[in-house]
């Protein structure tokens, strides 16, 4: 029996199996995306070292609801609706107006808005880096082209364990045929992020899943967590030899400056200058801007009325809850600005620390 029009020669057959498994990141095209990502991102920071007067990453949460419920997390409910879309344009319109060089999605999960395609096309109509930061659940092929057609730029995908236990259901062994639905169909750059603390049950879990997520040609990092109260322990000395292992691999992006992880594993206060309601802002489902999603309730002013005069003087406020500071992305983005500007006004967020490191032996 002959082969199938248009296959011809078994050798051709192979060739054209094998070009059907090339992952979509390594075409012509999906080589181009990468090259015009990495051109935004460099002219991102060129402005941001130039400018200090505009946010460069702000995270917009679309729902507080979740698919899951992980232990550690206070972040999320079983209750809220989705944020209408047309408010959600409006919110990210007025991100636009302040200059916002990033827009990350978080929630709750992302993925639940039924309309989270259109909130990804309007962040990048405003000229921003779309990014998101899901537990991947709700991912399939067909999803997956989707963020790609919207313009989606990044995506974080947290993996607690390798089996699913009572602390989190987010494991390897779940997430493992999305991620490589993902290493096959995506376009954007994909970050697969394991965690030590917070009640992970076996910390040796963070090496597996980074190892697969490095086989499967994502980035890998690592973070440290906190509890469902939100407090951070010392690193166990197991815990803290995964930790050190992973931050020792090779890195790119805004995951290389993650020294002040060092200071947290070991329970020691970070000096630095949060930029948190002014490089940095978070705005909940509710439109409001805060200065993280660990201090929500200040300053707590809707998105549409933060001006430039609020970025910049956020900028010059120090807050009393940073040296403590477990919030990854506020520390990365606020590294732009390390050398310049100190601070020269302080404010108490809510009167008190939301999250405390416990348990300190060292001096």
């Amino acid at each position: 029996m002959g082969h199938p029009r248009g296959w011809g020669t078994p050798d051709i057959v192979c060739v054209q199996i094998v070009r059907m498994g090339i992952p979509r990141r390594s075409t012509v095209r999906g080589r181009w995306i990468a090259a015009k990502r990495k051109v935004r991102e460099y002219a991102m920071v060129v402005r941001a070292l130039a400018d200090t007067s505009h946010p460069v990453l702000v995270q917009i949460i679309p729902t507080r609801y979740c698919n899951l419920s992980c232990a550690y997390c206070n972040e999320y409910d079983k209750v809220s609706e989705p944020v209408p879309l047309e408010e959600m344009y409006r919110r990210i319109d007025a991100l636009g107006r302040l200059g916002t060089a990033m827009i990350g999605i978080s929630g709750g999960e992302p993925l639940t808005h039924p309309q989270l395609d259109d909130i990804i096309r309007r962040m990048r109509k405003t000229g921003a880096i779309a990014g998101m930061i899901t537990n991947g659940f709700l991912l399939n092929e067909e999803r997956i082209l989707r963020l790609n057609a919207a313009g989606l730029d990044h995506m974080q995908i947290s993996i607690d364990n390798l089996e699913p236990d009572e602390v989190s259901k987010k494991s390897l062994k779940t997430l493992d045929k999305r991620l490589e639905m993902l290493a096959e169909f995506a376009e954007f750059h994909v970050n697969i992020n394991s965690v030590v603390g917070g009640g992970i049950r076996n910390p040796n879990d963070a090496l597996v899943i980074g190892k697969r997520a490095l086989e499967l040609g994502f980035e890998s990092t690592i973070g440290i967590i906190h509890d469902g109260d939100g407090q951070l322990k010392p690193l166990l000395p197991e815990e803290a030899q995964v930790f050190h292992a992973m931050t020792h691999r090779k890195k790119t992006n805004y995951a290389q400056f993650d020294k002040f992880q060092e200071a947290i594993a070991q329970a020691r206060p970070n000096n630095w200058r949060c930029r948190a309601g002014s490089r940095y802002l978070y705005v909940c489902e509710d439109g409001l801007v805060h200065y993280c999603s660990q201090q929500r309730g200040y300053p707590a002013v809707p998105v549409a009325e933060y001006t430039r005069a609020d970025v910049k003087r956020e900028f010059v406020t120090a807050k009393s809850c940073a040296p403590h500071c477990t919030i990854g992305c506020v520390h990365r983005i606020s590294y732009i600005d390390h050398w310049r500007a100190p601070q020269t006004r302080m404010v108490a967020p809510g009167g008190q620390e939301l999250v405390r490191i416990q348990g300190s032996s060292l001096p």
